[in-house]
């Protein structure tokens, strides 16, 4: 045979079985499973949804908001959603997340009503986990069963904080979970004063007021049936939200939602 051509043949061969190849590894668009492009990333095993949208005016929640979502996304396990309208506590797909932040007061407005107050207090009693910021204390007056899930609410015949500044907050329970490692720390905010209501909780940290001298709780955990409740009345501005305060709320939100927190 002439060399040439069996040259030639063998590049028709090779082509061939090149083409077969192809063929078998290119989705078929006659058969039952489309192509459906490249695979989805894994979900994170802790997702959390961030309510916010609405606090009293002093309370910039447009700036603080994003500095408390990024600070929990610091924990590489969390996926964190931020919704900004209260409403979504109604929604079934609540269900979808392993604990829900409030930031979130409605301040002079209308709440999210019966059934959202309802379906909330339904997702915490049956394992969800619920994380308190700040002012969160003051939402859902018009709830009184509210403080069975915050554990501490504002009262507002009660004087309400010291005047905006430094203060040290330390640690009572070191050997729990969420305090584990963590150090006494310095922040400048509204050292809440007027925190009511007498449901069990265990205080994880405190500080001392300037003005009349006593303790009171600046960090505290409650178990609400198989939920978890972490609350903490930090958390005023965006300088309020420093390091040592954000790590408290990673760790917080990591406890609540039923995993170890990480440091």
């Amino acid at each position: 045979m002439n060399p040439s051509y069996r040259r030639f043949l063998h590049a028709v061969v090779a082509l061939a079985l090149a083409w077969a190849s192809a063929s078998a590894a290119e989705p078929n668009s006659s058969n039952n499973h489309p192509y459906s492009g490249p695979a989805a990333a894994t979900p994170k095993p802790m997702q959390v949804l961030l309510v916010t949208g609405c606090d009293y005016p002093g309370h910039a929640w447009p700036l603080t908001a994003p500095v408390l979502a990024q600070g929990l996304r610091a924990d590489p396990r969390a996926d964190v959603r931020v919704v900004e309208d209260a409403g979504f506590l109604d929604s079934a797909a609540l269900d979808r997340y392993q604990v829900v932040v409030l930031h979130y007061m409605n301040w002079m407005t209308p709440g999210p009503g019966e059934a959202a107050r309802a379906n909330l207090k339904r997702f915490v009693e049956h394992g969800g986990g619920l994380v308190m910021v700040h002012f969160a204390c003051g939402a859902f007056l018009e709830w009184p069963e509210f403080v069975n899930l915050a554990g501490r609410v504002w009262n507002p015949q009660l004087r309400a904080h010291d005047p905006l500044g430094p203060f040290k907050v330390t640690i009572t329970q070191p050997e729990h979970p969420i305090m584990q490692g963590l150090q006494p720390f310095e922040t400048e905010d509204e050292l809440y004063t007027c925190l009511d209501g007498k449901v069990p909780i265990e205080v994880l940290a405190k500080a001392t007021s300037k003005v009349d001298h006593k303790d009171y709780p600046m960090a505290f955990v409650l178990n609400v049936g198989k939920g978890r409740v972490f609350h903490s009345p930090l958390g005023h501005d965006v300088k309020a939200f420093n390091p040592a305060v954000l790590e408290l709320f990673r760790r917080g939100t990591a406890w609540a939602a039923g995993m170890p927190p990480m440091p």
